[in-house]
């Protein structure tokens, strides 16, 4: 049978959990935060609505959602109070396995024993926490990312134990939030921190080689690839370059950088397959006939043409001083 989320209580009323809180109240559900007190979760909350408002007047948010985020979202009660008859609660405290597995555990002790609860944690495996939570059918981790307001994908992270009607209903808590959940297998730092942090390393690796500077670096991704991220993920970028391509271009990273950029196995096994991307219609995300492979050339062009127009509109981001 399927289930249906519509209370959630958000622990934890700073940064990431104040914007979970505050996602969610805007989607219609009715949502409460706590803190480490009532007084702190209530100062919580009048960040929020401040927030909220100048989100709106800045034209990020919809006319009237400051008063749909006031109506909806709550605070000034216990955790012991506030989880007790929530359908949902996500746990958003310190990145820390003593201090998560403290608040999970006073979660699990006062929630209903069917409550589902998740944990917003970027990289500590489920199976690091679980033990903390009783019922741990009911447990996961469901990553929001900063600024969570704007940033619409989520992490999904299900325990041994974690039910699939389980994931089923955050997973449909979050479409109604505008969100995508994708799940991903419990290992740590999950999927999104293990990319952002491989980037970031190679990215350290060609400053500290004097390859390009900082500024360079930041210059070719945002301009670049970065540009194209937005809309596609890698293995549909290849497609659209060309598996083949790609796997030249690893044989001769290799050569100079060894296996570390040597060619992974899966392009390999696709390319000995024949399938090339969409020049021959056979790629690493599917097959494509002319009128697909037509759609998605328009799509793309269309979307790089209007990211250049955002691009352009917004200007250069601030930096900081040197």
């Amino acid at each position: 049978m399927a289930r249906t989320i519509n209370t959630v209580t958000v622990v934890g009323a700073g940064y990431m959990g104040g914007g979970i809180a505050q996602s969610l109240a805007l989607a219609d559900l009715q949502v409460e935060i706590v803190d480490v007190d009532a007084e702190a979760a209530r100062k919580g909350l009048a960040r929020l609505l401040i927030e909220a408002q100048e989100f709106e007047d800045q034209g990020l948010y919809a006319a009237g959602s400051t008063e749909r985020i006031k109506a909806n979202l709550t605070a000034g009660r216990t955790l012991e109070e506030a989880v007790a008859q929530a359908d949902f609660i996500e746990e958003a405290v310190f990145e820390s396995p003593e201090v998560k597995r403290e608040v999970l555990g006073k979660i699990s002790a006062h929630a209903r024993p069917d409550a589902i609860i998740g944990t917003n944690t970027s990289t500590i495996p489920v199976h690091v926490l679980v033990s903390a939570v009783k019922h741990p059918e009911r447990f996961l981790t469901v990553h929001f990312s900063n600024p969570a307001p704007f940033i619409p994908g989520v992490e999904l992270v299900s325990g041994e134990a974690t039910t699939p009607d389980v994931v089923d209903a955050v997973k449909e808590l979050l479409a109604r939030a505008g969100r995508e959940g994708a799940e991903v297998a419990d290992t740590p730092g999950m999927v999104l921190n293990r990319l952002q942090y491989a980037l970031l390393k190679e990215a350290a690796s060609v400053v500290e080689e004097g390859i390009a500077t900082a500024e360079d670096v930041d210059t070719v991704v945002r301009t670049t690839f970065g540009f194209r991220l937005g809309f596609f993920g890698p293995f549909a970028i290849a497609d659209q370059a060309g598996l083949d391509v790609y796997g030249l271009g690893f044989n001769t990273l290799a050569e100079s950088y060894g296996e570390r950029l040597a060619a992974p196995e899966l392009l390999k096994h696709n390319v000995d397959a024949g399938r090339h991307g969409l020049k021959n219609g056979k790629g690493w995300t599917g097959d494509f006939d002319d009128e697909t492979k037509a759609e998605l050339i328009a799509y793309r062009n269309k979307a790089y043409a209007r990211m250049g127009e955002l691009v352009r509109e917004l200007g250069p981001a601030p930096k900081g001083k040197k």
